[in-house]
């Protein structure tokens, strides 16, 4: 079966630390958030498998029939490129978090689990 290739942006959109900062804001204080994008900014960019980031995560894989992940599926089908994921390591035994990128991580996993994936993390 041919897999869809997925097309990436070289980097994060600028609306895409926003949406970091304001997840992140309701797991942390709102200065905690605020050092963590600023460091996601300055950070370089990483590749990391689909797979492996759901394994780090313990997040749930959200099916196509989301809204949100059947609009980046229509993006990848339609060869339009979407932006890296936005990443914190948690402390030692914490899960990963995903400060922006779920829906896209989702839609990604569906079309190739193995795909790699760019990031920033921190």
């Amino acid at each position: 079966m041919k897999k869809t290739p997925i097309k990436w942006l070289k980097k994060p959109q600028k609306h895409d630390y926003p949406a970091a900062l304001s997840y992140l804001s309701l797991l942390m204080a709102p200065r905690g958030a605020k050092k963590q994008v600023a460091k996601l900014k300055a950070a370089e960019m990483a590749t990391f498998a689909a797979k492996d980031i759901f394994r780090a995560s313990r997040l749930p894989l959200l099916g196509a029939n989301n809204s949100h992940v059947e609009k980046y599926r229509t993006f990848m089908m339609n060869g339009e490129a979407i932006s890296p994921l936005l990443l914190c390591r948690g402390e030692e035994g914490r899960n990963l978090v995903i400060a922006d990128g779920y829906h896209r991580l989702c839609a990604v996993y569906t079309f190739d689990e193995d795909a790699m994936i760019p990031a920033k993390i921190v």
